[in-house]
């Protein structure tokens, strides 16, 4: 695949950024586009392997190696064509997924991996851009009504995959409008909302209906839920965050990340966005969590102003190059720094936070002690405490599930010990004719996994509904099974 030698002539290129100075000004997307000579390549470094492990690694099965050739020989629209073969939302995964697949990469066991990650999102937004992306004619349809409650990358391919598959589709929102934590929860300087609305317009143009405002458990019941559709997909993802139950959790100015960024991207957009605003203009802010949502807090942060930023992770710093403990083609354990990161900020590990100090009611301070792994566990280190000023502390500090009660408990659904919708094989819940995929029934996981996910439950749904599926389901190269 690509060009045999490709790999020994090109070494791997990211896109260029904008200036960290003028990025920060404004919310726009940080990364610029490729030329078509330098994505070809890029894509000639692809090797021809034996045995393409990035199939593996990528949770779509998507065909890597097949995109990147046509992309080397000059086939966009091909290689368009085998992208979408297993991916509904290449100009989303292409922008905000990890790729372990480059961590699988067979050139990546002594060599800098292809930029798979990079292909993929010059490929989509080439292929919106030269109106190579259109809506699909449905030829057969059929008379069954499915419901998908939550309009995030799980419900969206949920939806597209049914529609495709010939039955009438709804998709219910309880926001104003569509994407879920897409439009709400990432920011524009990494997702721009108008890559998903140009997405959303060809599932409206396939003939997938959208209903947003509607709060599926409070503005409809499950029982009228189930009485209108034939099957319901849940996709209303994991929304509860953890919370950090410490001395001082009361005082203003601490709150969890999401509704940091939710309010963000509400003001970028121009939506009302709740009675209490969250700004760090001209604050000192901590960051409690390492991962992506904690680095949209720094980004968004320094974007806003602060006077400091500081990321604070109760494990030790990573290494900087991968260990034995994670060798080729596992995810590798190493440290990774964002474009966020790059943008200013501190980073302090293996630092854990015991209290919350005050005045007026409001934070000024965090008790921090240092921590040291002891049987595997961060373990505080008598000695190590120290104050860290901060009157802004946003808790990245993940999600433990979906909202119990409600529209869970009205359809009488099982839940499994992490508190998950438990489903089978097929992402069919313990209610016959309940599905479910996504962070609601797998946890707090990646975009690419939720869009895996979403095709996965479509597929038992189809069957569920006509005793067969010519859907794919995505596993191995994005085989059938």
């Amino acid at each position: 695949m690509g060009k045999i030698t490709g790999f020994l002539e090109h070494r791997r290129q990211p896109a260029p950024r904008r200036p960290v100075a003028e990025r920060l000004k404004d919310y726009r997307e940080l990364e610029l586009l490729v030329t078509p000579g330098e994505l070809r390549d890029q894509a000639a470094r692809c090797m021809d392997c034996g045995v393409p492990f990035c199939n593996t690694g990528c949770p779509l099965g998507n065909l890597i190696p097949d995109f990147n050739d046509h992309t080397y020989q000059g086939d966009p629209a091909r290689a368009l064509e085998a992208l979408h073969t297993t991916n509904n939302f290449p100009e989303i995964t292409g922008r905000v997924c990890p790729a372990p697949c480059e961590a699988a990469c067979v050139l990546g066991i002594n060599d800098d991996p292809v930029h798979i990650k990079l292909i993929e999102r010059h490929l989509a937004d080439h292929g919106f851009s030269q109106g190579l992306v259109t809506p699909r004619a449905i030829e057969i349809g059929t008379d069954k009504h499915v419901a998908v409650i939550g309009s995030g990358p799980a419900g969206l391919a949920a939806a597209q995959q049914l529609r495709r598959a010939g039955h009438q589709v709804t998709v219910l929102e309880r926001d104003e409008r569509l994407g879920g934590l897409l439009t709400f929860g990432i920011p524009d300087f990494k997702l721009e909302k108008q890559v998903i609305e140009q997405r959303l317009a060809q599932l409206a143009a396939e003939g997938v209906r959208f209903e947003v405002g509607v709060n599926v458990g409070v503005d409809v019941s499950g029982e009228a839920l189930l009485e209108r559709f034939d099957a319901v997909c849940l996709c209303g993802g994991a929304r509860v965050p953890r919370d950090l139950p410490i001395s001082g959790r009361e005082l203003a100015g601490v709150h969890f990340a999401m509704d940091y960024l939710t309010q963000q991207n509400r003001r970028v957009a121009g939506l009302p966005f709740g009675e209490e605003p969250i700004s760090a203009e001209g604050r000192h802010v901590v960051v409690l969590g390492g991962g992506d949502t904690g680095s949209d807090c720094v980004g968004t942060a320094l974007r806003q102003g602060a006077l400091s930023v500081t990321s604070l992770e109760i494990m030790p710093r990573p290494p900087d190059e991968p260990g034995s403990a994670t060798p080729w083609p596992l995810w590798p354990y190493k440290l990774r720094t964002s474009s966020s990161h790059e943008e200013g900020g501190e980073r302090d590990f293996a630092v854990t936070t015991q209290g919350l100090i005050g005045a007026d009611g409001r934070l000024t301070h965090l008790v921090c002690q240092r921590t040291e792994l002891r049987a595997g566990r961060p373990t505080p280190v008598a000695g190590t405490e120290f104050e860290l000023r901060a009157d802004l502390l946003l808790l990245a500090l993940g999600f433990t599930g979906p909202e119990p009660g409600g529209l869970l408990e009205q359809l009488g659904v099982q839940l499994d010990a992490r508190g998950n919708v438990q489903t089978d094989a097929e992402l069919m819940t313990s209610q016959p004719g309940v599905f479910a995929a996504g962070d609601m029934q797998r946890g707090q996981s990646l975009v690419v996994w939720a869009i895996a996910d979403g095709r996965r439950a479509a597929r038992g749904i189809d069957r569920y509904l006509m005793g067969t599926s010519a859907l794919p389901t995505p596993g191995r190269a994005g085989v059938l099974r």
